[in-house]
This record gives C-alpha cells, sequence and structure tokens, in this order.
C-alpha cells in the first residue's frame, strides 16, 4: 500500500526554521516506519537524516515522534500508524539535523548518577553472587536501552532543564536496589536535589513512553521512598 510520510526536516546552516516535508513509499503492513524512512533515503532523497543501529530495539538510537509517540522507528509497524505518517524529531533536545538531535546533555546526566557497579571488597573467585529473589528486586530497570524516549516524554524534562529526567533515575535504580552494590548513599545523595527524583510530578508520560515497557513511574517512586528512608 501506499504510505505517506510527513517528516519533519531542519538543517541549521541552512535553514530558517523547521519544516515539513512529504514522501510517498510503497510498503506493507508489516513494514516498519524504520524500513519506510531507509526506502525514502536509499531511493529518494539522500538528504533525509536520522540516527538507526541494530534495527532490532535493543540499541534505542531511532528513538522518535511518530503520530505524536515517542517511539523506535524499527518496532513500529506500519497497520499500526496507518497510511499517513507523521515523523518529528525528539522533544526537549537540540536538533543537530532533521531526525537527529543532540543528546550530550542526557548523558551526561546518566553519568552523573554512577551507572555501573561499585564494589570495593576483594574480589570473589569467581562472579558476585545474587540469589534470584535480590535480582528480580531490580529487573525490570535493567531493560532501559538509553534510548531517551521516557526523558523526552516527561513535561518536568521540558520547563526544567536541570531535570536529571526518567532514564537516569531508571539507571541509578538498578544499582540502588542491587544487594552486590556500595554506593547508595552517594547515588541517593546526587538523587535528592530539587532537580533529582523530587522533581518527577507523576505524570506517567514517561511509563507510557518507554517501548521496553518499564515501570518507570514505579521506579521513581521506589527511589524516592529510598531517599527518604536514606536506603533502600
Amino acid at each position: 500500500m501506499r504510505v505517506r510520510f510527513d517528516i519533519k526536516r531542519y538543517d541549521p546552516e541552512k535553514d530558517e526554521a523547521p519544516y515539513f516535508q512529504n514522501y510517498e513509499v510503497e510498503l506493507g503492513e508489516t513494514d516498519r516506519v524504520l524500513d519506510g524512512l531507509n526506502e525514502i533515503r536509499w531511493r529518494q532523497d539522500g538528504t533525509l537524516t536520522f540516527r538507526r543501529s541494530c534495527e532490532h530495539g535493543i540499541c534505542g538510537s531511532d528513538a522518535m515522534r511518530i503520530n505524536g509517540r515517542n517511539r523506535l522507528a524499527c518496532k513500529t509497524l506500519i497497520r499500526e500508524v496507518g497510511r499517513r505518517v507523521r515523523i518529528e524529531p525528539l522533544l526537549g533536545f537540540p536538533v543537530v539535523r532533521d531526525l537527529v538531535v543532540d543528546q550530550q546533555r542526557f548523558f551526561q546526566d546518566y553519568r552523573s548518577v554512577l551507572p555501573f557497579l561499585v564494589n570495593d571488597d576483594p574480589p570473589p573467585p569467581r562472579e558476585r553472587l545474587q540469589s534470584p529473589e535480590a535480582r528480580r528486586r531490580f529487573d525490570d530497570t535493567t531493560k532501559c536501552i538509553l534510548c531517551a524516549a521516557c526523558t523526552t516524554a516527561c513535561p518536568s524534562a521540558w520547563g526544567n532543564d536541570s531535570f536529571l529526567g526518567p532514564a537516569a533515575i531508571v539507571q541509578a535504580h538498578r544499582f540502588i536496589f542491587d544487594t552486590r552494590d556500595h554506593a547508595t548513599v552517594e547515588r541517593l545523595a546526587r538523587l535528592a536535589g530539587r532537580c533529582g527524583v523530587w522533581a518527577c510530578r507523576t505524570a506517567y508520560n514517561c511509563t507510557m513512553a518507554c517501548p521496553r515497557e518499564i515501570q518507570v513511574t514505579r521506579a521513581i517512586a521506589e527511589v524516592k521512598r529510598a531517599a527518604l528512608l536514606g536506603g533502600p
């Protein structure tokens, strides 16, 4: 079937303002939005700029607004969006070109919460063992692929450039509730300020936007509780 793509274009080096450009592509219902974007770039307009990598919903690089929702282009089927598809870059980030946004601040916030295991004990002969029950405590937040769909769907992030954002808090949750980690106090100190978990207004946009179906709002609530209690 013939599918029309309305794509928001913008090259800051030559365009005064963003504009929409229309393309038509022949696609099947089980083709993905990313297939359509690839067809446009490969066969119609080589200047169209967007990110993609694994094309299997693992790397998170092709997150964008599809018909008004943050989604991964590689996981969104044409039958889910219909014969007319509106494509825009993620909100809240400076646009580098077309659908590519500058994520430097996003990854800076991510790094600030110490997104790695901290344990200065002498290493055991093999791995640091953990019970299945202890693992399940934070299993949901290990699924984050840093696509930024949650953070760029968050009204608090839109209105507060200093807010760490849902993705960073999700990454912190994964280690705060890991019984093998020793940096809980330091992480909670970084998250307890006005630009940390307390900037969240529980809008649930982040949970609805997550392509991995992580219960983001619940994770943020659990970090808030840990901050009040001084630990998990």
